[in-house]
């Protein structure tokens, strides 16, 4: 275990959430009556950096705002769990970000993300930046900034031999450039099927048919060019491959309220697992707490959990 604080930069995403709640999602062209609404900050970039502040990270936050009525309720929420906002611009020409998400009454969601001030992150800001990666111990990315700043982040990280990790979300086509810089790739069931070009399993496959599946994505995706690959699987776990071994780390049983932020606590929570120095799967345990929690929970950074919330958690089950 390091001596100091887990040391981690993430570049990526800032986006206000619109969340509506119903008892269902609407089908196409229907207008339904919602049960709940609330505004929040969110971005997946965001949500990942106020998760390791919560767990007590030294964490910085490098992406783009806009200079409007928005922003300020990012920044608050960000400062509040202890996230260095130095190197968020604000951006003059574009607004804040923002998200649509619809949850229904089993937590299940839809989300329609518009990036505004995120997609003109770029390698500038990194390089502007690059005092606090040269320090990190974990530099963490997502796919809801420009590509080729993605690429520019991790191949520069990689360089200084830096733990690079992958959230590959959205799900689209990433250059490989950006898989060969990666150490752990942590795409959920859904990305891991785009990258892989293998569909999950139709229906409700058994747990041999999940695990077939998930070896063979994870062989797949290795050898595009990252060291490990950690699927997410909901309420199954998180399947993960490295060093020739393939294995399911079991998730904690909860009952979900609001998947929207899981993946995101997951990602945040390994981030710091892994820069504090924990064997990797004791980190995919840690996060798979903090995923689990946060499904409980309402709203994506109102969810995350602190250290003493995940700890208690784990120890009570």
């Amino acid at each position: 275990m390091i001596a100091h604080p887990p040391r981690i930069v993430v570049v990526g995403s800032l986006v206000c959430d619109h969340v509506a709640w119903a008892d269902r999602l609407p089908r196409k062209g229907e207008t339904i009556l919602g049960t709940n609404f609330g505004i929040f900050s969110g971005g997946k970039g965001a949500n990942q950096a106020v998760q390791a502040g919560r767990l007590g990270a030294d964490i910085h936050m490098v992406g783009r705002v806009g200079d409007d009525s928005l922003c300020g309720h990012m920044f608050e929420s960000l400062h509040e769990s202890g996230v260095n906002t130095r190197f968020i611009k604000k951006d003059p020409d574009h607004a804040t970000g923002t998200c649509c998400i619809h949850v229904d009454a089993n937590g299940d969601n839809t989300i329609v993300i518009v990036p505004r001030a995120n997609l003109a992150v770029c390698p500038a800001d990194v390089d502007d930046a690059w005092e606090a990666i040269e320090s990190a111990d974990v530099v963490l990315c997502q796919l809801e900034i420009p590509i080729p700043t993605v690429a520019y982040a991790v191949t520069k990280a990689a360089q200084q031999g830096k733990t690079v990790i992958l959230n590959p979300a959205p799900a689209q086509p990433i250059p490989a450039e950006i898989l060969a810089a990666t150490t752990f790739l942590t795409p959920n069931e859904t990305e891991a099927a785009t990258l892989a070009g293998m569909p999950f399993p139709a229906g409700s496959p058994s747990e041999a048919e999940v695990d077939a599946w998930a070896r063979a994505v994870t062989d797949k995706l290795l050898a595009m060019g990252p060291k490990a690959v950690l699927i997410t699987l909901g309420e199954r776990g998180a399947y993960l491959a490295n060093d020739g071994q393939r294995r399911l780390v079991a998730s904690y049983p909860v009952s979900a309220v609001d998947v929207t932020a899981a993946g995101d606590a997951f990602n945040g929570a390994f981030a710091v697992a892994i820069a504090e120095g924990r064997e990797v799967e004791d980190a995919v345990r840690f996060a798979n707490a903090a995923g689990a929690l946060a499904a409980t929970r309402a709203g994506a950074q109102p969810s995350m959990p602190t250290r003493s919330e995940v700890e208690e958690f784990m120890n009570a089950k």
